[in-house]
């Protein structure tokens, strides 16, 4: 367990500076680790469901706004999103069609089980655990948005909103995007 421990002290280290910097430790081979480079590659692979596939329009209704998806959108550098994104993750981006501040940011990747490992280890060390996920999950909420982790295994679903002030808020939207990615653990109950 020693070993274990050192894994979790090093991959809350990398979340603290960056969340998705864990990403880049855990990619194994014959890399240093330390930083992405051109010819290390993407560890994820490919993300076939389309944004509307991953979240239906009728899962956002609860919000009581109507949200439009926005093609054009592009992860602020350094975000999960944007490292969701590297690793040939789906980015999806919506906004509200009555106030365009008011946004959910979901992302999905597919990961090696040795990276989904490293970021449940770092999340786990940082706390906010959230059981009514059905899979192992996670909930912070910093400077007014909130943002909630999910592992699918082997996927990583990540979503952001000002929408989310409690874990309850995000449920709708992981429920929807787990069931789509993995739907045997929408039958299972947590526990």
């Amino acid at each position: 367990m020693t070993t274990r421990s050192r894994v979790r002290a090093i991959s809350v280290a990398l979340l603290t500076v960056s969340a998705s910097v864990a990403l880049v430790g855990c990619s194994g081979g014959g890399s240093d680790g330390a930083t992405p480079s051109a010819t290390a590659g993407p560890i994820g692979k490919r993300v076939a469901q389309t944004c509307t596939e991953l979240l239906p329009a009728d899962a956002l209704s609860v919000y009581g706004k109507t949200f439009t998806l926005d093609d054009d959108f592009t992860p602020e550098k350094g975000t999960p999103a944007a490292r969701i994104a590297e690793q040939r993750g789906r980015v999806c981006h919506w906004s509200a069609t009555d106030d365009a501040s008011t946004t959910i940011t979901v992302a999905v990747a597919d990961l090696p089980e040795k990276s989904l490992t490293n970021l449940k280890d770092a999340l786990y060390e940082r706390g906010g655990s959230v059981p009514t996920y059905r899979v192992e999950g996670y909930f912070s909420l910093t400077d007014g948005v909130g943002r909630a982790d999910a592992f699918a295994d082997p996927y990583w679903i990540t979503a952001t909103s000002t929408l989310f002030t409690e874990p309850g808020g995000a449920q709708p939207v992981v429920d929807a995007v787990r069931s789509v990615v993995q739907p045997s653990a929408s039958a299972t109950p947590a526990g």
